[in-house]
């Protein structure tokens, strides 16, 4: 049967790539990636793979290769001293500092990894001649009903698609088409990335080169292994430093992924606990890399024109993706694929009496299906984002409370509204999720 749906996804990270490879597995449909970079990469540091981003990748068939450091338990310790302020959480509300409990499953262990490997394993499952490398797309026009999309490139290049999937990150331009006046913000909060080889740091005395957070006044330092203890060398450490104050200034919603020098980063960590001076100090000049952190407000509708649909960070622009924003997205592109293939079959794709679908209807209906689907998952983020940040006002003045009861306010802080009740994040089936939806249906039937 000749495929009759033509779709055409933005952006090649983990989410287009996962949608991708769900979306190639309907007969029914063509589908093409559109990636601006010349080639495969990517960039940034680490990335958490917790059992939901598990789930969507064993779905995928992505699982292989995607190795790193087992997560455990994430130490909490005021920056300045090293010591550690877990403790201070009541029993059970370890979970909201990382705690992972260990799986029954070995394969679904929570780990810290290279974002490379992610990559590479998605790659691996796309299929031959999907993804056009070289592709900045600059403009995004709605033909009509019926008519699908235009696409136009930065190189001239033209395209149109009856379907288009805005998976090109949190500056989407995608999304940017459709809600105009929906607008990013600059948050005043940036962070330093760096990978090194944990060999570098061995000489630092009674450093915990282990998954944890080291909290100062204006922001905090995040370490992580993302090798496995059983690769071998060069095994890799993960150094994020997170600045809570930057000048906010219009050109920094551009400052992403740009190299930094060793001498800003120490500008901003004089009052750490000697040894963090010691292993930033280990980390080779040109290594580091600087996001500013931007947001914006939650989106009503995350599709539009009944022919696009927005994915990952594109649909929600956070201040914060839980450390699970790669699975989010791979999660939006499985339930794409399921909703078409749902819709496809309803309007009678695969029927020998029928001689072709009402492709517009068909896509149509899928995108209501992923709105009412995904739509309050992302609302019910902004909310927990909200309610978080009123329990964390007031922790990033020394003032009169002074730095050891800020420290513990705010570890305090994350355990009081998250402990015990991330399980809808941390450990979401999207499997469950889509047999549930299709169960609801049936039961709204009768």
């Amino acid at each position: 049967m000749t495929p009759s749906i033509s779709i055409a996804i933005i952006g090649g990270g983990p989410g287009g790539l996962g949608t991708a490879i769900a979306l190639s597995t309907l007969f029914f449909v063509t589908v093409t990636l559109y990636e601006q970079a010349p080639e495969p990469r990517e960039v940034g540091a680490g990335i958490s793979i917790g059992r939901n981003a598990w789930n969507v990748l064993s779905l995928l068939g992505a699982t292989v290769g995607v190795r790193g450091g087992k997560l455990g338990f994430s130490w909490q310790r005021n920056g300045r001293t090293g010591e550690v302020v877990n403790d201070i959480l009541h029993s059970g509300d370890s979970a909201a500092l990382g705690e992972i409990k260990e799986e029954e499953d070995a394969r679904f262990a929570a780990i810290r990894a290279r974002r490379t490997r992610l990559q590479a394993a998605l790659l691996d499952k796309v299929p031959a001649g999907i993804i056009q490398f070289g592709k900045k797309l600059v403009e995004i026009q709605d033909l009509g009903e019926g008519r699908g999309v235009a696409l136009r490139f930065k190189d001239g290049t033209e395209a149109r698609a009856d379907f288009v999937v805005g998976a090109d990150g949190i500056r989407s331009i995608v999304r940017r088409t459709l809600f105009p006046d929906h607008h990013l913000h600059v948050t005043g909060n940036t962070a330093f990335r760096v990978l090194i080889p944990l060999s570098s740091i061995a000489h630092v005395k009674d450093f915990p080169a282990v998954n944890g957070w080291w909290h100062g006044l204006n922001g905090h330092i995040y370490f992580a292994p993302v090798d496995d203890e059983s690769e071998d060398e060069p095994r890799l450490f993960e150094i994020t430093v997170r600045s809570y104050n930057e000048p906010v200034t219009a050109d920094r919603t551009a400052t992403w992924a740009i190299p930094a020098t060793n001498e800003k980063i120490l500008s901003r960590t004089g009052d750490y606990d000697p040894r963090i001076q010691a292993v930033l100090r280990a980390v080779p000049e040109g290594s580091w890399r600087e996001f500013a952190m931007v947001a914006g407000p939650c989106l009503a509708e995350i599709t539009a024109w009944d022919k696009v649909a927005l994915i990952g960070d594109a649909s929600h622009p956070l201040s914060g993706a839980f450390g699970s924003g790669a699975a989010f997205a791979m999660e939006d592109g499985w339930i794409l694929a399921r909703a078409l293939e749902l819709e496809y079959s309803r309007n009678g794709g695969g029927n020998s009496t029928n001689s072709g679908i009402d492709t517009a209807t068909t896509i149509r209906n899928a995108l209501r299906i992923f709105q009412r689907i995904r739509g309050p998952y992302y609302e019910r983020m902004y909310d927990f984002l909200a309610t978080r940040e009123k329990h964390l006002q007031g922790t990033r003045k020394e003032g009169e409370a002074g730095f050891e009861s800020i420290i513990k306010a705010r570890v305090a802080g994350l355990g009081f509204v998250a402990g015990g009740k991330m399980d809808w994040i941390y450990k979401n089936d999207i499997e469950k999720v889509w047999k549930d939806y299709l169960a609801g249906e049936q039961a709204e039937r009768l």
